[in-house]
This record gives C-alpha cells, sequence and structure tokens, in this order.
C-alpha cells in the first residue's frame, strides 16, 4: 500500500516542478514585451529628396526599436493613376526611432502607408510632397565686359591705331625721313653746281679758242 502511493507523490511532485519550470520561462520571455507593449507607433514625418522618412516607436513607453523592424512602404498618388512600392524601410543614420526608403519618389503628391509586421504590428500614413528640382545651369565660359564709355577698348587698339601710323609717323621715322629728304636735296644742289663749272668752263675755253684764231690771222694778213 505504501509503495503504491508513494508513486504518485513522486509523479505529482515532477509534474509541478514541470509546470513552474514552464512558467518561469514563459515569464522570462514575455517580460520583455509586456514592457514594451504588443503594439508599435509608425509615424510617417515626410520625405528627404524623394525619400520616405518614419519614427518608429513601441506604443507602450516611446522607446526606440533596437531590433529589427519589417515593415512595407507603399505611396499612390491623389488620382490613383501612380503608385509605388513595396519597398522596406531601412535605419536612418543618426536617429534611434528613424527610419528611411533607400528608393525615392518621383516628384508629385504621394499618399504614403506604412504597415510594420515584426516585432509588433503597426501602421502610419501621410501624403508627402516631393518638389521638383531643377538642374544645375551648365558653366558657361565668361563673356568679355563692354568698355566703358569714353574709354577705349584694349582689344581694338591695334586695329584703331594702324591707321593712324601711317596718317601720323611717329618721331623716330620723322626723323629717319628727314636727313634723307636733306640729302637729297644736297645731291640736287651739288649736280647743278657741277653743270654750272662745266658750262663756264667750255664757255672760257670757247673764247680761249677764238682769240688766238685771231690773233693768227691777223699774224698772216701782216705778213
Amino acid at each position: 500500500m505504501r509503495t503504491r502511493h508513494a508513486f504518485p507523490t513522486f509523479r505529482s511532485i515532477g509534474l509541478w516542478f514541470l509546470l513552474l519550470l514552464c512558467q518561469a520561462m514563459a515569464l522570462a520571455v514575455s517580460t520583455p514585451a509586456q514592457a514594451h507593449g504588443d503594439t508599435v507607433k509608425v509615424v510617417v514625418t515626410g520625405q528627404r529628396e524623394g525619400h520616405v522618412t518614419a519614427d518608429i516607436t513601441w506604443e507602450n513607453d516611446g522607446d526606440a526599436i533596437d531590433e529589427t523592424v519589417a515593415a512595407t512602404v507603399n505611396a499612390v498618388s491623389p488620382d490613383g493613376a501612380r503608385s509605388e512600392g513595396p519597398w522596406k524601410l531601412v535605419r536612418d543614420t543618426g536617429k534611434p526611432a528613424g527610419w528611411t526608403t533607400a528608393e525615392a519618389l518621383p516628384p508629385g503628391s504621394w499618399k504614403v502607408s506604412v504597415d510594420v509586421g515584426f516585432p509588433a504590428l503597426g501602421h502610419g500614413d501621410k501624403e508627402v510632397a516631393v518638389p521638383v528640382v531643377d538642374p544645375a545651369p551648365a558653366t558657361s565660359p565668361t563673356a568679355p565686359q563692354p568698355a566703358a564709355s569714353g574709354t577705349p577698348d584694349a582689344s581694338a587698339t591695334p586695329s584703331a591705331a594702324a591707321p593712324g601710323a601711317s596718317a601720323d609717323p611717329s618721331p623716330s621715322s620723322a626723323s629717319s625721313a628727314a636727313p634723307q629728304a636733306a640729302g637729297d636735296d644736297d645731291g640736287g644742289d651739288g649736280t647743278l653746281w657741277w653743270t654750272t663749272a662745266g658750262v663756264a668752263a667750255t664757255a672760257l675755253a670757247g673764247a680761249a679758242a677764238g682769240i688766238l684764231l685771231r690773233r693768227a690771222r691777223a699774224r698772216r694778213l701782216r705778213s
């Protein structure tokens, strides 16, 4: 009889021990989740250069989520003609609760919705406007500035001075031309002087020859 009662007693103690162990493990696993809550708060903050930005925290205490977040992002235009996604969220550098998309929305108005499935359920949506970014203007060479009134243009100086050089000779060219002209005048005077001297000498020779002929004739007549 004692043996039959002892076996159920030990069996009951083993079952109670296993039950307590399972409860302890369940409490150890569920305590962090119960501290943060079973839902997450999703706030779509807007966009940055077309990339959707959002803050995701635990709804119970507002703490940032340290673990991986499994979420999808979808965007639809107001008229429903265009849609983007689904995209996944990645961590936004420098923001503990910040998340963003690797893809960028085209310019325009979008209704963005974010659905979180892990580590808990959460949803957020917002209308986001992506502005049109004008392309940077192409650089062009600097155009020459026009010369101010009354100030001669340096580029036009050589061409403008060229006609003036022929009309108004420089002092050096005038001085070099002056001796040449003087030399031409001296040469003309010298040639005229020699010509006059030759004529005078010829006349004197002719006169002397005439005198000698007359004297010779007179002597012949006397004899």
